[in-house]
């Protein structure tokens, strides 16, 4: 008996469709056929290489994340806590509008609405959100640490309100809200952080 035939597509050209019909979709709403049909595959070749539907919605966030990561390099550079909350919300305005994208954020419309079949996703999403607030969180303890910051500022709640603010704007942005709106609202949630700093 033969070995079967090895896979013949590119793991990342894939996975780089598979993420897109996630995000247009959801992961409820992206049905098999619609994900090997995006991906150039039939369902056992997916079924293959990625064990299951969850298992190809993981692979491709681990895609989105390194494709966010040296985005968030630079967000995390910044040299003071405002800056790195106008690189962060600014940049989330213009990611999330970008006609390139489906509009939002994978990490927020991958887990709207699942079912109890996929209870885990909703989890899993929140978990690289989570990454992305704790890495906030370390920016700006040592922006109080340096002095940017007031002495009396919690950097974890402070890092949790950032998040929340680009978690709401995705929200908006799926909905159809345009870049202007989502930068007016990250031009208040910039001045809040503003009234934090020690140069305010």
């Amino acid at each position: 008996m033969g070995m079967g035939r090895p896979r013949t597509f590119d793991c990342d050209i894939a996975l780089d469709q598979a993420m897109e019909v996630f995000w247009r979709h959801g992961y409820e709403g992206a049905t098999i056929a619609q994900l090997t049909e995006a991906m150039g595959i039939n369902p056992p070749s997916l079924y293959a290489a990625f064990g299951s539907k969850e298992g190809l919605l993981k692979a491709a966030l681990d895609r989105y994340t390194e494709r966010r990561a040296a985005w968030m390099d630079e967000v995390l550079s910044a040299p003071t806590a405002r800056e790195v909350a106008e690189r962060m919300l600014m940049g989330v305005a213009d990611k999330q509008t970008d006609p390139a994208n489906p509009p939002g954020c994978l990490l927020v419309q991958g887990g709207i609405a699942c079912g109890t079949g996929s209870a885990s996703v909703p989890f899993e999403l929140a978990a690289r959100r989570a990454q992305t607030e704790d890495q906030l969180r370390d920016r700006f303890v040592r922006a109080r640490d340096e002095g940017d910051l007031k002495p009396s500022v919690d950097p974890a709640a402070l890092a949790r309100y950032v998040s929340a603010v680009s978690v709401g704007m995705g929200v908006m942005a799926s909905s159809g809200a345009d870049r202007d709106a989502l930068r007016e609202v990250a031009s208040v949630a910039i001045k809040a952080i503003e009234e934090q700093s020690v140069r305010a």
